[in-house]
């Protein structure tokens, strides 16, 4: 088995969307039609499609889904009923830079086609989201490339939420290097955090990881560190969802605790983005908003509860680690090293 046997995590097919449901794995693998606006909103917002660089694809092709509605309308009216929609949509997710990304940079395709008619603009923003989406499957693979010889014969490699190939279009961030070592016939074993609150790393990661023959072992969060003291963990490679300008991290909660123990320990902790995940507006890790999650995410396992009712719940989605935990940033264009502040915006150009 190898990663070829992995799904696509998004398709357009025949001016539809689909998604496949990771709220249902690893129980069950299902693909879920998206026909309108709420149906993208909520997908993203209930994490059917989840991990920044895929819903940033499907923000880009949710946009096309609205626009099918106002194809009857003027050219004006059309540009402004979109841009409401692209409102609404871009407030599914406020952390991932990713949505905002896809969504601005569709906007800015149809307003260079203000004389167009509004058939025409729906072929410009059709082939916009589309090279959004092919552009990411090429950014993973690269993204593993450049990655893939940090992950030596033998290595323990420990992965924090899901970068999979179901946060992205294919291949993951995170997981790309595992896979293009898997495709050098590199033999290393993965240690996947569960990530409490919802599990991402085994409903998510433990599930594509051992479906693609990778050696996979699923561990607690409470686990990582003596995992590391133990010897077994020589790499850390996590994802993103927002990096600041300075290099600061915004990452699923849990990312902090393991870059401080990877710092602790002596262990390389590299964070692999594609640079569209680079917010340089935000000048270090206080300007990145962290979404706030609902209590039952906490109080509930599955249907079962376990926490007493009415009790007070802090449930942030995200924490921030900040710039100097990072030993390097994995991207298309290459590995970044400190200082980041020069370096992540001489990427960008």
């Amino acid at each position: 088995m190898s990663f070829e046997s992995l799904p696509y995590t998004l398709r357009w097919v025949e001016d539809i969307l689909y998604v496949i449901d990771q709220t249902k794995l690893p129980e069950q693998f299902i693909e879920v039609p998206l026909r309108n606006i709420d149906d993208v909103y909520v997908a993203i917002k209930t994490l059917q499609v989840r991990g920044a660089p895929a819903i940033g694809v499907a923000g880009a092709y949710g946009l096309c889904i609205c626009a099918q509605k106002y194809l009857n309308d003027s050219p004006n009216m059309f540009m402004q009923n979109l841009g409401n929609d692209a409102k609404y949509l871009n407030s599914a997710r406020p952390t991932a830079v990713n949505l905002s990304w896809a969504i601005k940079r569709v906007m800015k395709r149809l307003y260079g086609c203000v004389q167009f008619t509004t058939e025409q603009m729906y072929g410009e923003i059709l082939d916009e989201a589309t090279k959004i989406h092919q552009e990411d499957l090429i950014t993973c693979r690269q993204i593993g490339e450049h990655g893939r010889d940090l992950i030596q014969e033998g290595f323990g490699i420990l992965t924090h939420c899901n970068a999979g190939s179901l946060a992205t279009s294919r291949l993951g961030t995170a997981t790309a290097p595992m896979y293009l070592a898997q495709e050098q016939k590199k033999r290393f074993k993965v240690y996947a955090d569960e990530t409490r609150p919802l599990c991402q790393g085994s409903k998510l990661t433990a599930w594509e990881l051992q479906r693609a023959g990778i050696d996979v072992t699923l561990i607690c969060d409470d686990m990582a560190a003596s995992v590391m003291a133990s010897g077994r963990i020589q790499l850390v490679i996590v994802g993103a969802d927002r990096v600041a300008a300075n290099g600061d991290t915004a990452n699923k909660i849990g990312t902090l605790g393991v870059a401080i123990m990877a710092k602790h320990f002596g262990i390389p902790f590299y964070v692999a983005i594609p640079t569209s995940t680079l917010d340089i507006q935000s000048a270090c890790g206080h300007d990145i908003e962290i979404e706030q999650r609902g209590k039952d995410e906490v109080c509930f396992f599955g249907e079962k509860r376990t926490a007493p009712v009415d009790i007070q719940v802090l449930n942030p989605a995200f924490d921030v680690t900040p710039s100097y935990l990072v030993t390097g940033f994995i991207t298309e264009k290459g590995i970044v090293k400190p200082p980041y502040e020069k370096n992540l915006k001489a990427i960008l150009k």
